[in-house]
């Protein structure tokens, strides 16, 4: 198998090249809308780098509780700016919910990543009363797993996880070792054994594992092998690719959303 192939999404969706645009007009409009009804709270620092910031999006009244989303990208491109419109969703149903940005590889390794949404999870939830759902997106799908691994957050904050959606997780990175990324990834074996959900025991929380159908069949095979290893509920989602799978969380009526928030 190439590897760099089987993990290459851009190359496999047609006219990828407008994805990030159109992301980032999405975010950028809906920024400004909730700021315009001071409901954003934008660039809140969690850490010491410039990167190291979250927006917290408010709802329109009483709080239910956070929503916490991490980004995708490889752990080497995007930040929060280009996901904002994926609060709409969980906002509307009334939960606040707090992106982060963080540090890039080679800047940093995966693992000081995962120090690093820890951090920025822990404040948000200083800040934000109730139960915590949490959600990210192919290398943020792996973040997320990864809080729910013992001693990852601290106590007081993992009681209070009530959900982890990972959609399209990187759940194994031993393959990555093989591919022309780990050049900037720098990952050894026992830092991919570490940082790999498959490998790891289940969390406390219940877990939904979430996948486009039309997605690299290596997402399809790591996201069912993940549900089979957690006995997590599995969605293969209809004609959904790695960059559109996330679209339901705009929609506060959509499957996506409603497995977010499900009790």
């Amino acid at each position: 198998m190439d590897l760099d192939d089987a993990f290459a999404n851009a190359a496999h969706i047609p006219r990828a090249d407008t994805y990030p645009p159109l992301w980032a007009k999405k975010a950028g409009a809906f920024r400004d809308k909730m700021a315009e009804t001071h409901r954003a709270r934008l660039g809140i620092a969690y850490g010491d780098s410039p990167r190291q910031e979250m927006d917290i999006f408010l709802p329109d009244g009483d709080s239910k509780g956070l929503v916490v989303f991490v980004h995708g990208g490889y752990w080497l491109r995007f930040d929060r700016f280009s996901w904002s419109h994926l609060a709409a969703g969980p906002c509307s149903q009334g939960w606040t919910v707090a992106m982060p940005s963080y540090d890039l590889c080679p800047q940093v390794h995966i693992g000081d990543i995962t120090g690093q949404i820890a951090h920025a999870i822990t404040l948000a939830a200083r800040e934000i009363a109730g139960p915590i759902r949490l959600v990210g997106h192919s290398a943020g799908g792996q973040q997320v797993c990864r809080m729910g691994a013992t001693g990852v957050l601290p106590d007081p904050v993992a009681s209070r996880i009530a959900r982890i959606l990972p959609i399209s997780p990187v759940a194994d990175l031993r393959p990555l070792r093989h591919t022309r990324m780990n050049e900037a990834l720098a990952l050894d074996a026992a830092e991919a054994e570490l940082e790999s959900p498959l490998l790891a025991s289940p969390p406390k929380a219940p877990v939904t594992v979430w996948v486009g159908a039309d997605e690299r069949p290596v997402f399809i095979e790591q996201a069912t092998a993940l549900a089979d290893a957690w006995q997590a509920n599995l969605v293969l989602d209809p004609d959904r690719h790695h960059f559109d799978v996330i679209d339901g969380l705009e929609d506060p009526q959509s499957a996506l959303t409603r497995a977010l928030l499900a009790d």
